[in-house]
């Protein structure tokens, strides 16, 4: 008998062949010092089965599309946004895709943020936590982050390294603990610029659940609890986090249906997937139904065109 796949994967990622090509002429070849993981449409596809994965939100992960040419951003991001479309339409049951946007250009990124919603009808928007050494709570996003908050725009922010000379020389690779730092960096960059108050109608989702913003809430507001509750407005993928500390800390703070599943795959091995995914049901299992929200109901709730197919 075969088991329905129910799950929905919000932190999902693609690489595009155009993308690894366009990245290896300006010679980049690795993330973090880690050479790009094997991908294509079949590989997800073929995960997504085995883990019973319904769904998955696509995107482009770090180092992202911005290496200081701005024609060559446009470019790189109208050919990823165009992927995304195209893989959706081969698949529209399986895939949505969250565009991503040419910053840290800002007209040129409205313009693109207009094509990827309501030509190619992507989902939502992609961010990096910082572009250029600037965070994205900086005053110079505002203009964007108005058109974000018009269109009631579902934001995945995902962790990029600081700039290198702000990274330290240790001898592992740097996302290990840079990721999670510079998540929390840009959220308390977003919260003290007064992003999240201005711009309500925003639904920020942050990878690796918040990062260290969670564990650290009452020092980033030191215990102002107006901005303590600016957290439980926000949404955590649980992608490298579902373990019990990770959701001890992160459900002090928030309720549970502000926590999604994430998988980062290709970057996180398959077996770490599988090791998280038994992490949320050990956490859930005195309450089945937070687990299926944790999997799947919570995204529904941002993505509710996705319901009438899983």
């Amino acid at each position: 008998m075969t088991i329905k796949s129910h799950r929905f994967d919000i932190h999902h990622h693609i690489l595009p062949p155009e993308y690894l090509s366009s990245l290896a002429r300006i010679g980049i070849t690795t993330v973090t010092n880690v050479s790009f993981p094997k991908w294509d449409p079949e590989h997800s596809l073929e995960f997504m089965d085995r883990q019973r994965i319904a769904t998955a939100i696509t995107s482009i992960s770090s180092p992202g599309i911005y290496f200081g040419d701005e024609k060559f951003t446009k470019n790189l991001a109208r050919l990823c946004n165009e992927y995304s479309a195209n893989l959706i339409s081969n698949y529209p049951k399986r895939f949505g895709g969250f565009a991503i946007l040419p910053l840290p250009d800002i007209e040129a990124s409205l313009l693109e943020l207009e094509y990827a919603l309501d030509i190619l009808e992507l989902n939502g928007v992609v961010m990096l936590t910082n572009f250029n050494g600037k965070y994205i709570g900086d005053p110079e996003f505002e203009k964007l982050f108005s058109e974000l908050n018009q269109r009631n725009t579902v934001v995945f922010i995902h962790p990029d390294i600081p700039p290198e000379e702000k990274l330290p020389n240790l001898n592992f690779p740097s996302a290990i603990l840079e990721f999670v730092f510079d998540t929390t960096r840009a959220i308390a960059n977003l919260m003290h610029n007064g992003i999240f108050k201005k711009y309500p109608n925003i639904k920020f989702i942050f990878a690796h659940a918040g990062g260290t913003a969670p564990y650290i809430a009452w020092r980033i507001t030191f215990g102002n609890k107006k901005l303590i509750n600016q957290f439980k407005n926000l949404y955590y993928g649980t992608a490298l986090s579902a373990t019990m500390n990770v959701f001890r800390s992160l459900m002090e703070l928030v309720d549970h249906s502000h926590i999604l599943f994430g998988s980062d795959f290709p970057f996180v091995h398959e077996i770490v997937v599988k090791d998280m995914i038994q992490e949320i049901v050990n956490y859930s299992k005195v309450d089945k139904q937070k687990c299926l929200d944790i999997e799947q109901k919570n995204a529904l709730s941002l993505f509710p065109q996705f319901k009438s197919i899983i």
